[in-house]
């Protein structure tokens, strides 16, 4: 379950009252008040016309009982129910598994609201489904766009590559630009169903690199950003190499545009006895940096933050997708950063396999967004 779903599933099991033997009372407080009148004016007719004290209380408790017994019967009946039904709403993620996990209602009242329910949750099935159907379209649609849009781009790369002198220099990079916004898009619309391009194998870390890099190259040759690489050519990690390549390549683009004149990509294994090993890639640069207000919300996804609006062309994308791919391979994404002296950003790849393997299941968990 994702945090939002822990937030909404903690502020449903607030917004649910308890059922407790407190609360039941309280709710037949006008019944209970009312049969305790009534008991107390009969004792009082009934010392009026005389009756022993003995006869008296013995009809005084025996008139209690007819109305605790139906009350605590009642009760224990449908305490049941009503607790189960208060804690499976509370941890449920997905709401039409309701009816599936709790039993049938030994009261009226419980019985109307389980079919209350399950009339709920076909219609939310319902609704769901078309909704999904209508996002798959849309995710359909945006992937052949994406695709057929490179077209015409391809096509404008070489008719500029027979082109010199500045004006060329400044569209070719524009081209680039367009290029990697296109392939971000594209990257975007397969998020929800990484499974279908997941494969996880040894990745070597500074072909990554290297690779992303090279795709950036003229935006890095026309900012005057140099590189420096301390990795260990043999250095390798269990991902998938697409993705830590678009990773890397979104982690580049985010330094070049926000100022930084140097990129430095170093990675480091940990190995710790009775704990899981890792290795740490990690992408530091000396830009413009981020305000402190600002670091905590950076991987939200469309968060642009002071140093984006001050540019002008941040689309808040960029992190989001690291985070979200980092999330879904398993991998751990961290970022630290001062204003006016650089940002870092690690990625962890776990060595246990087990981890990959947790990750690949959640992309086919039934609760992803389409």
């Amino acid at each position: 379950m994702d945090d939002a779903s822990l937030r909404m599933s903690a502020s449903s099991a607030a917004d649910i009252p308890a059922f407790t033997p407190h609360s039941y009372l309280k709710d037949r407080l006008g019944t209970v008040l009312w049969a305790a009148a009534s008991i107390g004016c009969a004792a009082f007719f009934l010392f009026m016309m005389g009756l022993p004290f003995t006869s008296i209380l013995f009809i005084v408790l025996f008139l209690a009982s007819c109305v605790t017994c139906p009350l605590a019967i009642r009760y224990w009946r449908a305490r049941r129910f009503w607790r189960e039904a208060t804690a499976v709403a509370a941890s449920l993620d997905r709401m039409e598994l309701f009816c599936d996990l709790t039993h049938e209602a030994s009261t009226l009242e419980g019985a109307i609201a389980r079919g209350i329910a399950e009339a709920l949750s076909a219609q939310g099935s319902l609704e769901l489904g078309e909704l999904k159907e209508e996002m798959r379209a849309e995710r359909t649609y945006a992937e052949l766009w994406t695709h057929e849009v490179k077209t015409p781009i391809a096509a404008s790369k070489l008719a500029l590559a027979s082109m010199h002198g500045e004006p060329a220099s400044i569209l070719k990079e524009q081209i680039e630009r367009i290029e990697a916004l296109v392939e971000q898009a594209l990257y975007k619309s397969r998020m929800s169903s990484l499974a279908a391009d997941y494969l996880i194998s040894e990745t070597n870390v500074l072909a990554c690199v290297r690779k992303a890099c090279k795709a950036n190259m003229r935006t890095l040759v026309a900012r005057s950003v140099a590189l420096e690489f301390d990795i260990d050519e043999e250095l390798t990690v269990l991902a998938d190499e697409s993705w830590v390549v678009f990773m890397v390549s979104q982690l580049i683009l985010n330094s070049a545009k926000y100022d930084a004149t140097t990129i430095r990509f170093s990675a480091r294994q940990t190995e710790q006895e009775g704990l899981t090993g890792k290795t740490t890639l990690e992408v530091a640069d000396d830009g413009c940096g981020i305000p402190a207000a600002d670091v905590p919300r950076v991987f939200d996804r469309g968060f642009t933050g002071a140093v984006g609006r001050k540019h002008g062309s941040a689309t808040g994308m960029g992190l989001y997708l690291v985070a979200f791919m980092g999330m879904r391979m398993g991998l751990g994404i961290t970022l630290a950063s001062e204003e006016g002296t650089g940002t870092r950003v690690m990625m962890t790849f776990p060595h246990d396999r087990r981890t990959l393997r947790l990750a690949a299941a959640k992309t086919k968990a039934p609760s992803d967004p389409i």
